[in-house]
């Protein structure tokens, strides 16, 4: 099975301790989002996890306790945006630090694993098309021998973004406008030779060199490691996403970057009062399981991994 850590949270940048202690009991604990009482019982052993995708702004404090991950496979979906404490209030400064955190990651594991992620693009009177193009092209030049890809996507307007939004001018995007930028953006990112993909992106830009992200990505995970992956669309995202099925064991308002733009946060007071409940020991994350009300069901976990490697088969192909 395939493990996200997490859509719903920054686990990297400020569960890592936690992770790591949920590694050596080898099981989680996870709520279901849609019915809070409801949870599952998740194996995280070698013999059932076949990949880790972790999702961050700032991997950092994850860096020291990757040898501790040897038995595992895994890779970052890693966003790192220009925007300024104004919209990531709580994002390290990207100069001084990010940057540099994204290429020693890349030269810890490799450059194929570290996607990095310029999204969500959003524009305002600060953050124009002319401010994109230009910031875009100062990190694609700086990242460009440290990954292979780069993922964008365009805001989405939901009512909680909205909320989190507010007072800051965003400007809705049209499919024209979409186009556009993604025009100028796939042509620096091809000088850098970076290939381009959107995520849940309802727009087709394959005529332009941009195709459709599976930012759960069973053939990336095929090229790391040499073996075949049986996997399904994941039916829980959006119909535009094209992941493959995985396994979330993060947590919807929990995460302290505090991006404006951030559909998993409901608001700042809830985050404040989530994260006073953390404890590494604990089996949920920011949460105690409540012995009267919750129920308790182990997830029936299973690699996915194929008996042969692609490399067997093209042999018995060729044979």
């Amino acid at each position: 099975m395939i493990i996200s850590a997490s859509r719903r949270t920054d686990i990297p940048a400020f569960y890592s301790d936690w992770f790591m202690e949920r590694i050596r009991e080898g099981f989680v604990l996870a709520r279901n989002p849609l019915n809070i009482h409801q949870i599952s019982k998740i194996k995280l052993t070698p013999d059932v996890v076949d990949f880790i995708v972790f999702w961050t702004k700032n991997p950092e404090p994850l860096l020291d306790k990757l040898d501790k991950l040897q038995d595992y496979n895994y890779y970052f979906q890693f966003t790192l945006n220009s925007y300024d404490t104004d919209i990531e209030e709580f994002v390290p400064n990207k100069g001084k630090y990010v940057i540099s955190t994204f290429k020693k990651l890349s030269d810890m594991i490799g450059k194929e694993k570290v996607i990095w992620r310029y999204d969500p693009i959003l524009l305002n009177d600060k953050y124009s098309i002319a401010y994109h193009i230009e910031n875009f092209e100062k990190l694609a030049k700086q990242l460009s021998d440290y990954t292979e890809k780069c993922t964008i996507s365009f805001v989405d307007l939901y009512k909680k973004t909205e909320k989190n939004l507010k007072g800051t001018n965003v400007i809705p995007f049209n499919d024209e406008t979409i186009r556009d930028i993604a025009k100028e953006l796939v042509s620096i990112a091809q000088q850098y030779n970076l290939k381009m993909d959107t995520c849940a992106e309802k727009i087709d830009l394959s005529d332009i060199g941009i195709e459709h992200a599976h930012c759960i990505d069973a053939d990336l995970m095929e090229r790391l490691t040499n073996c075949q992956y049986c996997l399904s669309k994941d039916k829980n995202q959006r119909k535009e996403c094209g992941c493959a099925e995985s396994i979330d064991i993060g947590a919807y308002n929990t995460c302290k970057n505090g991006c404006k733009y951030c559909y998993a946060n409901y608001n700042r007071q809830w985050v404040l009062n989530n994260c006073a409940q953390q404890d590494n020991n604990s089996e949920l994350l920011c949460d105690k399981v409540n012995e009267v009300l919750d129920k308790i069901s182990e997830r029936k976990m299973k690699t996915v991994k194929m008996a042969k490697t692609l490399a067997q088969n093209q042999l018995k192909l060729n044979f």
